[in-house]
């Protein structure tokens, strides 16, 4: 199995209240030592006017992070597209690509919070218009050789020629977060890796894989399981009192997204929206625990066909960070090769 980060950062560290991020310093400092540890990946969120300092400028940080790491592949989840200038959104992800020599993930979404969509004076039944207008400039952007034009409904540009080109070619891997049998149909046909959240269970997981490898087949493309990535919480507890604690500090921090994330006198949503029938989501899903426990549950979602996982390590524990790399790891890579699904001896 392969492991990477998927986590968010605030940029005051000192007052991280329900969150479940970082500093901004401590957060570089954290995947500094998570590339150390043998983590492939980080993905940062973007997020805008919450009243808790989250990560706005997401290529910025990325890009910091790229001079103070080496291998570390740098990934967005996810740069929201429809609030961005698609030209200068692809001239800011090249250079990321360029100055990591290569190492950018470009996660990319279509965003669900109520509170980004009015901040922003962008309609939410726009989104998808948006969305489908920048992705086509975005890519046009990068396999054009030379100037082109571009005149739609939201953006028009004039024989403009899109600088620098990316380190990787033909382009970046493009991520794309879905969930729906129709978004990850579009996954498949469009070339795109696939990210699911944090939130459904093994057997949700499960049948999404399985729709997505048909989705793959129809057309033509062959399924590696390295092109999906599922993210989940991750905290190692040091008793049943430390799991509750850290279960109520995630629930909180959940809640919070909520409250920005839902339209006034609406229900569902995308994302957390779609799980929240009643407050926050169930937890059973996370990677909260002791180390067996955590391990059986990867042992689940290894069975159910995800073999690469993104933790948001809650709080930014070290702890976690380094007892996951040192413990857990090495016994899902050693029985992935030897084809055991036994119990591992766990310190």
């Amino acid at each position: 199995m392969r492991f990477g980060l998927f986590g968010s950062a605030q940029a005051d560290g000192s007052d991280l209240g329900a969150g479940i991020g970082q500093g901004f310093h401590d957060y570089i400092d954290f995947n500094v030592e998570a590339e150390s540890l043998g983590y492939h990946s980080s993905f940062l969120v973007e997020h805008h006017f919450t009243g808790w300092s989250q990560v706005s400028a997401t290529l910025n940080l990325l890009t910091y992070l790229a001079a103070r790491t080496e291998t570390l592949r740098l990934g967005t989840a996810v740069m929201v597209l429809p609030w961005h200038n698609p030209v200068l959104l692809a001239e800011q992800a090249a250079t990321l690509d360029v100055l990591s020599r290569g190492r950018l993930d470009f996660g990319i979404g279509k965003g669900y919070r109520h509170s980004e969509f009015t901040g922003f004076c962008i309609p939410s039944e726009e989104a998808e218009e948006r969305f489908e207008e920048g992705l086509e400039v975005i890519l046009k952007a990068w396999a054009t050789e030379g100037r082109f034009s571009h005149h739609g409904k939201f953006w028009n540009f004039e024989n403009i020629v899109v600088e620098p080109t990316p380190a990787q070619r033909p382009r970046p891997a493009i991520w794309m977060a879905a969930g729906s049998e129709p978004s990850i149909r579009k996954v498949a046909t469009r070339g795109f890796n696939l990210l699911l959240d944090q939130f459904a269970g093994p057997d949700l997981i499960r049948q999404r894989l399985e729709f997505f490898k048909s989705e793959l087949k129809a057309v033509g493309r062959c399924y590696n399981p390295m092109e999906v990535c599922v993210a989940r919480d991750l905290y190692i507890a040091n008793d049943r009192k430390d799991r509750a604690d850290a279960i109520e500090r995630l629930n909180a921090g959940r809640q919070r997204t909520i409250d920005v994330s839902k339209a006034p006198n609406r229900s569902g949503g995308s994302h957390i929206l779609s799980y929240a029938r009643s407050g926050a989501p169930d937890v059973s899903s996370t990677l909260i625990g002791t180390t067996e426990e955590i391990y059986h549950k990867l042992v689940a979602l290894r069975e159910a066909g995800a073999e690469y996982i993104i933790l948001s390590v809650l709080g930014g524990s070290r702890q976690s960070l380094r007892q996951f790399a040192c413990e857990i790891m090495p016994e899902l890579n050693s029985d992935r090769a030897a084809g055991r699904g036994d119990r591992p001896s766990l310190a």
